[in-house]
């Protein structure tokens, strides 16, 4: 299952890079589904995690997942997925951030790695560029800073009784050395 997903990501994100840089941006899905590997998470999240960013960036349909992945896969990365990516960037935002709030665990888990593996190479550039990072983004950083600090609300100030979602104490430290 993990392999197929390898295989099927890298083919559906070929050619794409990361946002302002030349790296491949097969390196994100991939660097999200180590991080729920290591997490210990079952190989279905881990699978999710490395096709998260399939529906909103390629031509891979959700039936596509659903029909070689299943149904738990395919809710996984629907729920991790923005609805329209057309709508303007606030709108999708703010419907991610209260979404997260109530979204399943396996979707918050699959979630905050993908943030948390965004978060960290934004701060890698910050420590190269300083504040230049931010024209990377099409919305400012006072605009990233209220969408990261919304992530640390829906994703980690509120586990209740389930048990703490991974990555949260280093996502919500990383928020407040970036933006905060």
């Amino acid at each position: 299952m993990i392999d197929l997903a390898i295989e099927v990501a890298a083919k559906a994100h070929r050619g794409q890079v990361r946002k302002g840089t030349g790296i491949p941006y097969i390196s994100h899905p991939y660097a999200v589904g180590l991080m729920l590997a290591q997490a210990g998470c079952a190989d279905e999240l881990i699978a999710a995690g490395i096709l998260h960013d399939t529906l909103e960036d390629t031509y891979i349909t959700l039936d596509y997942i659903r029909e070689r992945f299943g149904d738990k896969i395919a809710s996984i990365v629907e729920g991790c997925s923005e609805p329209d990516k057309g709508a303007p960037w606030e709108v999708r935002k703010v419907h991610t951030l209260e979404y997260l709030r109530t979204a399943p665990r396996e979707v918050r888990v699959v979630s905050c790695a993908d943030k948390l593996h965004n978060l960290r190479t934004i701060a890698t550039a910050y420590e190269e560029m300083g504040e230049r990072v931010w024209v990377r983004f099409k919305r400012g950083r006072a605009e990233q800073e209220w969408y990261y600090r919304g992530l640390v609300e829906s994703l980690c100030d509120d586990p209740g009784s389930e048990p703490e979602i991974p990555f949260c104490g280093e996502f919500t430290d990383l928020v407040e050395k970036v933006v905060g």
